[in-house]
C-alpha cells in the first residue's frame, strides 16, 4: 500500500506499542521536524546480512590495535543525541527531534532499542543505534567524529549478530557507504518474507553487552 517512494502513512504517534508494531511490519518513522509524522515502507530494501559484512584489512588493523574502546548500551541517550547533533553540525537536517529522542529512549528502557559506542580517551567518538525485534536489527542512525569509529561499531554489531544468530540488519534505504560494507538491496517480497521469519523468533530484550570480539 506504500507509495512508490515508500511513504505509507501520515500521523499517529510515537508510542512504544505503535513503534514496535510498525517495525515488526517493516515500517519506520522518518520526517523533518515541523512536518506531520510520516511512516515509510520503501522497496527495494537495503539489507546487511551479517555473514556478508566486508571487513577490510585496514578495519581489521584498527580493531586489533584497540584504537577505540567499544561498548554496548553504555549510554543510549548520549548516542542518539550525538547522531542528531553531528548531522546539524554538518549542516544536514535531522529527523531526530525531541519527540523521536524520547520515544527511542523509552524503547531502550523497555529493552528493544540498543546502541554500540566507540570511545577514545573517555569521549564518545562514534557509534550507532537501532531497534531489535526477533532476529532482526533495524539500524536507525550512526555517527563518527573520529575516523573509522562508526565502522568499528558496525563491525562489533555484526559479530554480535553472528554470535546471536540474527538473520539481518535492516539498513532501510540504500547508501554507497553501507553498500561498500556489504549491504545490498533486496526486493520487497523477499524482505517481507525474511522479516516474517525473523519475527517468529524470540526477541533479545534487555541491556546488551559485548560477548564476541570482532
Amino acid at each position: 500500500m506504500a507509495r512508490e517512494d515508500g511513504l505509507l502513512a501520515v500521523g499517529g504517534d510515537l508510542s512504544p506499542e505503535r513503534l514496535i508494531r510498525a517495525y515488526s511490519l517493516g515500517i519506520f518513522p522518518w520526517y523533518t521536524p515541523g512536518e506531520p509524522l510520516l511512516w515509510w515502507a520503501p522497496t527495494p530494501r537495503l539489507i546487511l546480512f551479517p555473514s556478508e559484512f566486508k571487513k577490510s584489512r585496514r578495519l581489521h588493523r584498527i580493531i586489533r590495535q584497540g584504537t577505540f574502546e567499544v561498548s554496548m548500551d553504555r549510554n543510549f541517550r548520549q548516542m542518539i543525541s550525538a547522531c542528531a547533533e553531528t548531522r546539524l553540525q554538518n549542516g544536514e537536517e535531522t529527523w531526530i527531534d525531541t519527540d523521536m529522542l524520547e520515544a527511542y529512549c523509552t524503547l531502550h528502557d523497555l529493552g528493544f532499542a540498543h546502541s554500540v559506542e566507540c570511545w577514545q580517551d573517555g569521549v564518545l567518538a562514534g557509534g550507532l543505534y537501532g531497534v531489535s525485534l526477533g532476529t532482526a536489527f533495524f539500524g536507525e542512525s550512526m555517527f563518527s567524529s573520529r575516523a573509522n569509529s562508526s565502522k568499528v561499531a558496525l563491525a562489533t554489531l555484526v559479530d554480535q549478530m553472528l554470535a546471536w544468530k540474527f538473520e539481518m540488519i535492516d539498513c532501510q534505504i540504500g547508501t554507497r557507504h553501507l553498500m561498500s560494507l556489504g549491504a545490498r538491496e533486496i526486493p520487497g517480497d523477499e524482505f517481507y518474507a525474511l522479516l516474517a521469519g525473523c519475527m517468529n523468533k524470540p526477541t533479545r530484550r534487555g541491556i546488551w553487552c559485548i560477548e564476541s570480539k570482532p
